[in-house]
């Protein structure tokens, strides 16, 4: 399952791979926001992505705000989220083999869809490389 979650900023990113995601046949849960509010908070998001998360502690997690930064912070404060700010194909890459990431965030004012895209197509396709890694990973869970 994916949880999707925006705020004003990043509903029309959050729409448009909602859209793309639908396409591919993925179960899908959209915890808002469900339009453009201005006067809407990231942070009752990020509320709402943590609560479907811990009912569903085997999902992944792609959220929007306007920079990324709001959300990977605060979704990032929640055990069990490994959450990274999508920024490029190979950042997202290793952050999946390296670190087992299971979310993701990007900024709606400065991701553009096609660039969303493919990192979503990384984050869902490659896999943890265990070992090592989940030693590390270990160590550092709170």
């Amino acid at each position: 399952m994916v949880i999707l979650g925006c705020d004003h900023a990043g509903y029309d990113l959050k729409e448009k791979i909602k859209n793309y995601l639908v396409k591919k046949n993925m179960n899908i849960v959209d915890v808002g926001a469900s339009s453009v509010d201005s006067n809407d908070d990231f942070s009752k998001y990020v509320l709402l992505l943590r609560k479907a998360f811990n009912m569903s502690p085997n999902c992944q997690i792609i959220a929007v705000c306007g920079s990324g930064v709001g959300m990977n912070i605060g979704l990032n404060k929640t055990k069990g989220i490994r959450c990274v700010l999508g920024n490029s194909v190979k950042q997202v890459r290793l952050a999946r083999q390296h670190n087992d990431i299971n979310a993701i965030s990007f900024g709606g004012r400065n991701a553009s869809f096609f660039k969303a895209k493919k990192m979503i197509n990384v984050f869902f396709n490659t896999d943890f490389l265990g070992g090592k890694y989940k030693k590390r990973m270990d160590e550092i869970d709170l």
